[in-house]
């Protein structure tokens, strides 16, 4: 049995540093420049230098995204920028387009070649394409179904690895390549810009009536015909392990450090379960379901993965997530009176009770006894975001417990 890699996206330093702890074997992140997510906060060279070094100092590997697919005016750059790469030696490039990829093996040979999904890679020809041009590994188109990657995993070599998407948001488009953001707003999505016109609300406009808007789908008030609900295959790892399917990927590298904790510990969880005993794995199965339900989400589905999906799939009235906790902050070291540093990133008070997460998969109810600034004044709530703060929660933390509050 393959040992999959479990592989969670990384928004920030603060993040690539959660996602380690909280069970990631590999992080996904992206640049400054080149990657599919510009409105993410993204890496500075030296914070992804010092991103690496955490990571490889827990035995976790460091993925860089490069997917984008360049204009004549990209390629210089992108050469530069892979040099400079090669200086702080992650682990593999995620690469869509093939010139991309060239140079990628012209400038660090060394760094392995990761196609993403972005490629549209739904055979094991094509599979075996980038297998002949030096890829390490191919990232599966999200419209494959099992049946499709285990056949794929049947006719390419043993040492070519599957990396396929099983939870996180579903994009409208195929593999990504969307045109809408482009027309709408003249944000390219290919290039990193995609302002999400699938989430938006449509309705219908006759041409001779452009006051009038029609409804789609029996729907008075509009309806969001692209807003596919989220992939979620927390409850179907055992099919996974038997695809051959070699890194489990989480989408969401624009989510907080409490989504990335929240679904690496409970896929880590149920990965090990599985792997240790498939009766465990069911046994702790309402654990699972309930956890990932904590963070954000836009209601679950499994996507491709059994077939094409019904209207069931798509969500038409809303375009919300679910939401049943907030992220208040993550813990950090303590000042000289043993109070714990946070920077915090929404309001709580003191008298509140609120809940300390774990790496290890532990919940603990607490109460705020206490909170001071930065200056050693006392404060009865924090109202600012991203302020430092240090509190008493009655009760002992380490570094990176999470802090949040069931809404």
């Amino acid at each position: 049995m393959r040992r999959p890699e479990l592989l969670i996206p990384a928004s920030s330093l603060e993040v690539l540093k959660t996602a380690v702890i909280y069970g990631a074997d590999a992080v996904y992140i992206g640049g400054e420049a080149f990657g599919l997510r510009a409105k993410a906060k993204n890496f500075s060279m030296e914070e992804m230098k010092e991103g690496i070094e955490f990571a490889h100092a827990h035995d976790v590997k460091v993925y860089v995204t490069a997917n984008i697919l360049a204009h004549n005016g990209d390629l210089e750059g992108v050469r530069e920028y892979f040099k400079e790469l090669r200086e702080i030696k992650p682990d593999a490039l995620i690469i869509a387009d093939p010139g991309v990829f060239q140079i990628a093996k012209e400038v660090c040979p060394e760094i392995e070649r990761h196609v993403s999904t972005q490629a549209n890679n739904t055979n094991y020809a094509t599979y075996l394409f980038w297998y002949g041009l030096g890829a390490k590994r191919v990232v599966s188109a999200r419209e494959l179904s099992i049946t499709e990657i285990k056949e794929i995993r049947e006719h390419i070599p043993d040492d070519l690895e599957i990396e396929t998407f099983i939870h996180g948001a579903m994009c409208i488009s195929y593999s990504g390549r969307c045109l809408l953001s482009n027309y709408f707003t003249g944000r390219d999505a290919n290039q990193g810009a995609c302002t999400h016109p699938c989430r938006w609300k449509y309705s219908i406009v006759e041409e001779t009536r452009p006051n009038e808007y029609m409804p789609v789908y029996e729907n008075e008030r509009g309806t969001y015909i692209f807003n596919s609900k989220d992939l979620c295959m927390i409850e179907h790892i055992p099919d996974l392990f038997d695809a051959g399917i070699d890194s489990f990927k989480i989408e969401g590298r624009m989510k907080t450090a409490l989504y990335v904790a929240t679904v690496a510990r409970t896929y880590r969880k149920a990965i090990d379960d599985y792997k240790k005993s498939p009766e465990l794995y069911q046994q702790n199965m309402p654990w699972y379901l309930d956890q990932i339900s904590n963070c954000t989400y836009r209601q679950f589905t499994t996507g491709f993965f059994y077939g094409k999906p019904s209207d069931e799939a798509q969500i038409y009235d809303n375009n919300t997530y679910l939401k049943e906790y907030t992220y208040l902050g993550i813990v950090g070291g303590t000042n000289e009176e043993g109070l714990y540093r946070i920077e915090q990133r929404n309001k709580f008070s003191v008298g509140e009770q609120i809940e300390v997460m774990k790496p290890d998969g532990e919940n603990i109810e607490v109460t705020v006894k206490r909170i001071v600034d930065e200056e050693g004044n006392e404060m009865e709530s924090a109202p600012h975001p991203k302020q430092v703060l240090y509190i008493d929660l009655g009760h002992p933390l380490e570094m990176y417990d999470i802090l949040r509050r069931k809404e």
